[in-house]
């Protein structure tokens, strides 16, 4: 799985290295290493240029890697990343 954002790819296994990735390269954000949820509602913060507020929100019902991965579509959805996924038998 690949996150694409402003030509820097970020690669990992699972949704949730790639969202930790982004955290570790967001100079900005105060609190690395929190849960999840932190960093998520602060970077959906961040892009409410581009993302609506109906759709910032966080269930808590969601596993990590489901809401991980939620918030990839999400990014992408709005143009605020690429997110490129490659099944195994594709290699």
């Amino acid at each position: 799985m690949v996150f694409r954002i402003n030509n820097k790819d970020y690669c990992g296994n699972t949704a949730l290295e790639i969202v930790r990735a982004l955290e570790r390269d967001t100079e900005e954000y105060p609190n690395r290493g929190e849960p999840l949820g932190k960093f998520l509602k602060w970077s959906l913060q961040a892009l409410s240029k581009q993302i609506p507020p109906r759709d910032m929100h966080l269930s808590k019902r969601m596993k990590t890697e489901e809401l991980a991965l939620s918030y990839l579509y999400l990014r992408e959805e709005y143009g605020a990343g690429q997110l490129l996924i490659r099944r195994d038998d594709e290699a």
